[in-house]
């Protein structure tokens, strides 16, 4: 896979922000937890994640992960529109957050940090 030494990226609300900062790891949210993974998204699946899971929600955090730093443990698989998606198949640790940030939302669309996209590539 090309996937090596990227960023992927985690949409939480900020009660599951929250308690992954207080219990230092999280099994993620709701769907998460039912699915038996944690879902990620890359730089270029992330907006359309949050208009479609996340529409009209505020008070959203986006988390930074390392591809390498997850290990074997994150697997890409084919999930939406044929595109493959990471997979976290272990609890996701304080650690393992490069960094978080506010997603606010304005005029009804989330607000992802500036060249998002760049620093994908």
């Amino acid at each position: 896979m090309h996937h090596k030494g990227m960023l992927i990226f985690k949409i939480l609300r900020t009660d599951e922000w929250q308690a992954l900062r207080d219990q230092g790891e999280t099994t993620g949210a709701p769907v998460d937890i039912a699915d038996g993974y944690i879902h990620f998204s890359t730089a270029q699946q992330a907006p359309e994640t949050a208009a479609k899971h996340f529409a009209g929600q505020d008070g959203l955090f986006l988390l930074a992960a390392q591809t390498d730093a997850l290990g074997d443990a994150l697997e890409w698989e084919v999930s939406r529109g044929d595109a493959l998606f990471p997979h976290l198949y272990r609890t996701l640790t304080l650690a393992d957050v490069q960094w978080a940030q506010p997603l606010p939302l304005k005029n009804g669309a989330h607000q992802f940090p500036a060249g998002l996209e760049e620093a994908a590539q």
